[in-house]
């Protein structure tokens, strides 16, 4: 079943402005993605915006797309090794089959809601699911068909709507500020917010949470937890420093890496410490703020 609710949330974030991942937009707008202070709502938490011009989010989606994918066409539509689930698109999005439920964020559908509230052609066999699970019931599966005509044809239409999935990925993290904000403890919250205000300020501070909101989710889904420890944004923003010579960045940058280190210990399976953790250490490397001549202006 699709789910709406969140792709309408995102769909009213603010005005739309198509954006691609091949420099080239359509209907561009920068003065829409221009720089804004956040503003207060009279309780000293800041309503905080996450704002871009259209070339500089189109850097975050290959941000995005190498760390997930390395830049792979393949990698478009892929099964990792011991997981119950396929991930698609640049960020990677998860799609569960039948019956499955591993207890993560499911976002692929909510993409698919949203390209269609955006009128973008979907592939037929694609949006005649009923219900809208992954066709594949495990890796195996998918592997005897991952050079079928359907699977080349689900990468070609992927690999065709790159901006799209990086808005989605922009306006996911967006529409989860305020709510991440009020997920925190009363004593935290003006903190928590103070923190989101200062990363949303600069082009490496917003790649930050929204890389940061796509990889690991909010940290308010109670599954996402393990011993009942989260590992997503509002988890790491209750664990910077209240206190630091440090920039908000760095700071955002180690945060990460101990919630991500503490999970990693807590997780059932080694190879969230052997294999997984070492991968999340150099994604987290790249929370920098870019130099200035590789970053697009317009």
């Amino acid at each position: 079943m699709l789910v709406g609710a969140l792709a309408a949330l995102l769909y009213g974030c603010g005005k739309y402005t198509d954006i691609g991942l091949v420099g080239q937009s359509a209907n561009p707008a920068p003065e829409t993605l221009s720089a804004n202070q956040p503003q207060t709502d009279g309780g000293g938490v800041s309503d905080i915006s996450l704002v871009l011009k259209p070339a500089q989010l189109d850097w975050i989606g290959q941000q995005i797309f190498q760390n997930e994918c390395a830049g792979q066409f393949p990698c478009l539509v892929h099964w990792n090794d011991g997981e119950a689930f396929p991930s698609l698109g640049i960020g990677h999005f998860i799609w569960y089959p039948k019956d499955v439920e591993a207890g993560f964020v499911e976002s692929f559908p909510t993409l698919i809601d949203y390209m269609a509230q955006r009128q973008r052609s979907i592939p037929d066999w694609l949006r005649g699911l009923k219900p809208f699970d992954a066709p594949w019931a495990d890796q195996a599966a998918f592997d005897a068909v991952e050079n079928s005509p359907q699977v080349a044809e689900l990468r070609e239409f992927l690999a065709g709507t790159q901006g799209v999935q990086t808005e989605f990925i922009f306006r996911r993290a967006q529409a989860s500020m305020k709510t991440v904000v009020e997920a925190a403890p009363l004593a935290r919250q003006l903190a928590v917010s103070n923190n989101l205000a200062q990363l949303s300020q600069t082009p490496g501070g917003v790649y930050a949470l929204v890389d940061y909101v796509n990889f690991k989710g909010e940290g308010l889904a109670v599954s996402e937890r393990y011993q009942g420890e989260g590992w997503g944004l509002l988890q790491v923003l209750q664990t910077m420093p209240e206190q630091s010579a440090d920039s908000v960045l760095q700071q955002f940058r180690e945060a990460a890496d101990k919630v991500l280190t503490r999970r990693a210990e807590l997780a059932t399976q080694a190879r969230e410490r052997e294999q997984w953790l070492p991968g999340w250490r150099k994604r987290l490397n790249t929370y920098r703020e870019p130099d200035v001549m590789a970053l697009p202006e317009s």
